[in-house]
């Protein structure tokens, strides 16, 4: 026998389970491993007593597939995977991928778009009365009316579009068992409607109190500028101390409630999540087709927070794992270490400690943990705010203590540090260490872009920032004797950014001499700030009208200024240039972005130079020492 979670009746058999207490079935394969919502939420229910099956990406064409594990005793769960099924399916381009690295062998096409909804209706077909309980990322995240970028509609709540009874949104350990224990003591999934971190459906709303009614469904398909406005008060809303209950109507008198989210996990009960029996791999049975690939980037990582108090507007986690910052003790993640030093394959590697933001170890005020974040305003967003605590030192210990471990040669933070807080740090200690021990050569950093219009609607501190911490970061290996490189990730074609915007941050990668290889497009993805300025034209948050970049003519020139040097990028970057009126980088001067074709004129370069010749030399002092600490890629 092995120590998986059964996945076949044979493995029922034994076991000796006859009927499972929960049938778990997911869009990824099984891979029973801490950094699956699968394995935990399995592992914790097992915790509590509860038998629980997988069925793990069932073919949703047969009905049968659903039923192979039997008629669970108290429900079905649900879940996409640990990526919204849309984003595992298509590129911003909304074309296919061509791969999957949750499914064995990296094959694509084993989970169906929209995976919570179908795999709810499959359920339905074969079990009409059997409650069906839905969560991971894509329930969350669709847990009220959305846009969905791939059909450019706006759709209902995923509860009513699966059938399903229940959504427990979150990371969810502890609205699961709670849901678990209801069910186990005989109340009706109807009934289930007290459970913080929970959405239902119901056509009486006369008991709820404190709570907040929102624009009905139809009102906001008629009227786009009543979504911002809904989703204005849901973001105000994801505070488990002070969230209040909102109620969005649907016709036939139908609404749809989300209680208030669940509280944050403590320590200790974070550190007796990642203490359950997971086997850490894939299961055995995927060995003949390779394994899954997503094993081997977390396979050799550390979990070591969640939740985040960054806010950037592109990120949905403030919708799934909140704004406030929960911690693994050094014991729980010194434990796991050791124990992984003893895994085959192991190298002497930890290829990560960290979560969201691997630099935050703990709230980002003393009052959150008992009167919750703020509604109206942002930790680190315009700037830092008075009441924040910038503190390194625990998360500095807690690398100390993992780097003794013997068998550890060396540990890497890849999970992403939040510069603009490490900056806020009057003590140097963890930023020369990070660099003398933790960087593998290059350190990712998301500066994103660096028009400061840009980065106001993302979110994101004024690239002044950026620049003082890449200068500092440079002083430090400097000092350190290394010579190790930046990789900023940079986007294009977020709401606010405009061709000038683009243009700008080309110009300031021509005066780096750096060529990222990669770029990422903006990606509306269900549940984020920017994808509701990408729908409405509107900051949801401000209230403010959004330029937003739709053409994909637009965004393919906005993407393609970012790597202008590349010849296949040349006609739309010329274009982007024409359109603009910039045809002054046109040219063979040193601050042009392209030569002009044989024969052709080379603009208005003449006329702009001297006027630019000035503003030019004072930047370039400045970037000197910024264009040294970039990879230079041709």
């Amino acid at each position: 026998m092995n120590g998986f979670l059964p996945i076949s009746k044979e493995e029922m058999d034994e076991r000796g389970i006859a009927q499972l207490d929960f049938v778990y079935i997911t869009g990824d394969a099984y891979v029973d491993h801490p950094s699956f919502g699968t394995a935990i939420i399995s592992r914790v229910l097992e915790s509590h007593g509860y038998t629980v099956g997988v069925i793990a990406q069932p073919d949703w064409k047969d009905e049968k597939s659903v039923t192979v594990l039997g008629r669970p005793r108290l429900a079905f769960l649900v879940s996409a995977g640990n990526m919204d099924s849309m984003v595992n399916h298509y590129f911003v381009s909304k074309k296919r991928r061509p791969n999957d690295a949750y499914t064995p062998g990296g094959e694509a096409g084993k989970r169906p778009d929209h995976a919570v909804a179908v795999y709810g209706n499959l359920i339905r077909r074969s079990y009409k009365d059997v409650p069906v309980i839905i969560g991971g990322v894509e329930a969350s995240l669709r847990r009220l009316a959305h846009y969905d970028y791939w059909t450019d509609s706006l759709k209902r709540s995923v509860l009513l579009d699966s059938q399903a009874d229940l959504i427990s949104y979150g990371m969810g350990e502890r609205s699961m068992v709670e849901i678990a224990d209801a069910l186990n003591s005989g109340i009706a999934v109807r009934d289930i409607t007290f459970i913080a971190g929970t959405v239902y459906k119901t056509k009486d709303i006369s008991g709820i109190y404190n709570s907040l009614l929102l624009p009905s469904y139809e009102e906001m398909k008629e009227r786009p500028e009543a979504y911002a406005e809904s989703f204005a008060q849901q973001y105000k809303n994801t505070d488990p101390f002070h969230g209040k209950y909102l109620i969005e109507p649907y016709p036939n008198g139908v609404y749809v409630v989300q209680n208030p989210p669940a509280r944050p996990l403590t320590t200790e009960e974070m550190d007796a999540v990642y203490d359950l029996p997971y086997q850490r791999t894939y299961h055995p049975s995927y060995e003949g087709k390779g394994g899954v690939p997503a094993i081997a980037e977390i396979r050799f990582s550390l979990i070591s927070n969640r939740g985040c108090f960054g806010g950037c507007n592109f990120c949905a986690l403030t919708f799934h794992q909140g704004r406030t910052v929960q911690v693994r003790s050094h014991a729980s993640l010194v434990k796991e270490a050791k124990r992984m030093t003893k895994e085959p394959g192991f190298k002497g590697y930890i290829h990560d400690v960290g979560g969201p933001t691997a630099n935050f170890r703990h709230p980002s005020c003393e009052k959150q943990m008992s009167m919750g974040v703020c509604r109206d305003r942002q930790c680190l967003f315009p700037k830092p705010c008075k009441n924040l605590m910038v503190d390194h030192s625990d998360y500095l210990d807690l690398l100390r203590k993992l780097r003794a471990i013997p068998g550890v040669k060396k540990i890497f933070i890849r999970s992403g540090i939040r510069f603009d807080y490490l900056m806020a740090d009057a003590d140097d200690s963890f930023f020369r260490e990070l660099v003398e021990h933790h960087v593998s050569g290059q350190l990712k950093v998301a500066p994103e872009h660096i028009s400061d219009n840009v980065l106001s609607k993302m979110g994101k501190p004024s690239n002044d920032v950026y620049e003082k911490f890449v200068r500092k970061y440079d002083k430090l290996n400097e000092q350190a004797g290394k010579k190790q490189f930046l990789v900023p990730y940079l986007m294009s074609s977020h709401p606010g950014s405009t061709l000038k915007d683009a243009i700008k941050l080309a110009e300031y990668l021509r005066d780096l001499g750096y060529m990222p290889e990669q770029v990422q497009d903006f990606y509306p993805t269900p549940s984020t700030v920017s994808t509701v300025m990408y729908y409405t034209g509107i900051d949801p948050v401000s209230g403010e009208k959004v330029y937003v970049c739709r053409n994909p003519h637009e965004k393919a020139m906005q993407r393609a200024l970012i790597q202008y040097r590349n010849p296949k990028n040349y006609d739309l970057v010329r274009e982007a240039l024409v359109k603009a009126g910039r045809e002054d980088l046109i040219g063979f001067d040193k601050k042009c972005l392209i030569r002009p074709r044989s024969g052709e004129k080379t603009g208005n370069a003449g006329k702009r130079k001297n006027e630019n010749e000035k503003a030019r030399n004072q930047k370039m002092k400045k970037k000197k020492t910024i264009r040294n600490i970039h990879k230079k890629k041709r």
